[in-house]
C-alpha cells in the first residue's frame, strides 16, 4: 500500500497492535506487483499466455481451435459448392479434424484479427496484413480480379488451418458484397 496510515480508521489508529498487524501485512502483501504480473499474464497480447489469449481472442473474435473441414455440402451454382445428388446439406456443424493453435500462433492470429477489425479492406492494408502475418514465407498478396471478386494469392503452400483461416473463418478482410477466392502455388 502507498500510505498505510490511511488504511486504518481513525478508531483504531492510536493501537500499536493494529498499526503492526497492517504494517506487517503491507511488507507482505504488495497488490502493485500482482496486478502488473495480472495485466502481463491477460491483457498484453504480447506477453499473454493461456487463458489470457483465450480471453484476447474472445474480444477480437477468434477461437484458438480451428475445425479444418474435410467434407464439402450441397449450395447453389456459383457459390463453389457441391449441387443435388453430390453432396449433403449443411446440418449446422462441420465434421473435421480440429487444430488447436499453440500460444505464440494464437497471439499471432489474435493481432491480425484485431488488425483486420479495424482495416478499411483496401487493397493496400490487406497486403500489409498478408505480409505481416505470412513473412518469411514467399511472396502473397490480393489481386483485383474484377466484377466485385478478388483473390487472396500465396506464391508458397499453406497449411491445412492456415487454408481454413483464410476461406472460412472471416479472418481476412474483404470489402464488403466482394467475393473472395483463395489461389495458392
Amino acid at each position: 500500500m502507498i500510505d498505510v496510515g490511511r488504511t486504518i480508521i481513525s478508531q483504531y489508529g492510536s493501537d500499536s497492535t493494529i498499526a503492526q498487524l497492517v504494517r506487517n501485512m503491507d511488507s507482505y502483501i504488495d497488490p502493485r506487483a500482482d496486478i502488473d504480473e495480472f495485466f502481463d499474464y491477460v491483457f498484453n497480447v504480447e506477453t499473454a499466455q493461456g487463458f489470457g489469449l483465450d480471453i484476447l481472442g474472445r474480444i477480437v473474435g477468434v477461437t484458438r481451435t480451428i475445425i479444418i473441414s474435410d467434407s464439402e455440402f450441397f449450395g447453389f451454382d456459383g457459390s463453389e459448392l457441391r449441387g443435388f445428388n453430390q453432396a449433403p446439406f449443411f446440418a449446422g456443424h462441420v465434421d473435421g479434424n480440429a487444430f488447436t493453435l499453440t500460444d505464440p500462433e494464437f497471439r499471432r492470429l489474435i493481432l491480425l484479427k484485431a488488425l483486420s477489425n479495424i482495416s478499411d479492406s483496401a487493397a493496400p492494408s490487406i497486403n500489409r496484413l498478408l505480409s505481416n502475418y505470412f513473412e518469411g514465407r514467399g511472396k502473397c498478396y490480393v489481386d483485383d480480379l474484377g466484377g466485385m471478386k478478388i483473390a487472396y494469392v500465396f506464391e508458397f503452400e499453406l497449411l491445412p488451418f492456415e487454408v481454413e483461416l483464410i476461406q472460412n473463418s472471416g479472418v481476412m478482410p474483404r470489402p464488403a458484397g466482394v467475393l473472395a477466392s483463395l489461389i495458392t502455388a
